[in-house]
């Protein structure tokens, strides 16, 4: 029988103890790096141990560390992901404006910009259900202080992840293979940019200083994932609507970026996390895959996590399947589609994963599928819940497989 792999795509319920522990961390003077003791290091440690272990009991083949040693302060409050880049990089510093109270920005034909966080389409279109504190959707950030480019960007995380690539390779068995999130370029550098001359100048300067990191992950012998909602994400952040050639040429700075940052790196050990955003609202705003697909198949990964199971986008498995048609999609890259969904607390019945996993497995073959979560877990679910879809997503590659 062929046998379907099972991973994540990050971000994974924290305990109660790691959650009060990160909270107790001391802030630095810059106002956005949390210190960090041994005693805290060894909990992580430990955490992450009972993670993996508790990932294999679930199904889930290609583990990761949950992002647990990724830290979050109050003041950046934008989910480890993201923030955690702020404490490993130089040349940030806090402003008054952030990405989240910044005054929107409009484009020109041709000249497409990224206006405010609070500013995207979809918010227009749905204010009345933005506004709502009942309606559910994730109404906006409250932090005061955000990071700005203010200096030469350069990496100084080294300990970091050191530290999480010792914790995940410690809780791993021997030829066991797992994966660490990194942020990309293009993502990074959403932060205010107060340094660098153009937009493209600060997301390479972000290629640069990233490239330490990818690095240290890979030669580790461990899988990098480049979390880079952007490539998708940033459509609905543009004001007003571009057209699609303008943001094709838009994006593919972005992942000409990318291959800049891991050029020399084994493509077996990297791969591309696109999604659209981890809010749950309307999401009407949201591009088609089909339109940006043939600019993100030109990052040189060796395979790509998307999301696949939501209801905005699950209809979008015929538009890869039209993509392997048309020779878009090279010969070896894995597909790593979302099979359960972080946007509803419904649990997904196994069958259902199964036949998701099985649309993707038709396209390329079973062996070129990995079955995964549409994006992080982590806060966006109940823990309780969170475990049931990893359970169902274990459960449902096991039915795909006998099938395939």
């Amino acid at each position: 029988m062929t046998e379907i792999q099972t991973t994540t795509s990050g971000s994974l319920p924290r305990t109660a103890a790691l959650i009060e522990a990160n909270a107790a961390r001391p802030l630095a003077e810059d106002g956005f790096t949390l210190g960090s003791t041994p005693e805290f290091d060894a909990l992580v440690g430990e955490a992450v141990a009972e993670l993996v272990e508790r990932q294999r009991e679930a199904g889930i083949t290609l583990p990761g560390d949950g992002e647990f040693g990724k830290a979050m302060s109050s003041a950046v409050d934008y989910g480890a992901w993201w923030s955690y880049s702020f404490q490993r990089v130089n040349g940030l510093s806090l402003t008054e404006v952030n990405v989240f109270n910044e005054p929107p920005r409009r484009s020109e034909p041709g000249k497409p910009v990224l206006t405010s966080f609070l500013d995207r389409r979809d918010r227009h279109l749905f204010a009345d259900a933005y506004s709502d504190p009942d309606s559910g959707i994730a109404t906006g950030r409250t932090a005061t202080a955000f990071p700005t480019t203010t200096g030469p960007l350069a990496y100084r995380g080294q300990d970091a992840v050191a530290s999480d690539i010792a914790h995940l390779t410690a809780a791993l068995r021997d030829g066991e293979q797992g994966f660490l999130t990194a942020i990309a370029p293009g993502s990074a550098a959403r932060v205010r940019n107060e340094f660098y001359a153009d937009d493209e100048e600060h997301i390479d300067a972000w290629a640069d200083a990233l490239r330490e990191e990818y690095r240290a992950i890979v030669d580790a012998g461990l899988i990098v994932q480049l979390d880079d909602p952007s490539l998708a994400e940033n459509w609905d952040q543009i004001n007003p609507e571009p057209t699609i050639e303008e943001y094709q040429e838009f994006t593919r700075i972005r992942v000409e970026a990318i291959n800049r940052a891991i050029e020399g790196l084994p493509k077996e050990r990297l791969r591309l996390h696109l999604c659209w955003g981890s809010w749950h609202g309307p999401h009407v705003t949201d591009i088609e895959v089909r339109h940006i697909l043939p600019v993100v198949l030109q990052a040189r990964v060796g395979s790509i996590s998307f999301e696949a199971a939501n209801a905005r986008h699950e209809h979008e498995w015929e538009q890869w399947a039209d993509a392997a048609e048309r020779g878009l999609i090279p010969d070896d890259l894995v597909l790593v589609p979302g099979v359960v969904g972080h946007s509803t607390n419904l649990v997904e019945h196994p069958d259902l994963v199964a036949q998701r996993i099985e649309r993707f497995a038709r396209i390329v073959g079973p062996d070129r599928v990995i079955a995964s979560t549409d994006c992080g877990l982590g806060g966006r679910v109940h823990p309780q819940i969170a475990w049931a879809k990893l359970e169902a997503l274990g459960e449902g590659a096991r039915r795909a497989a006998r099938r395939v």
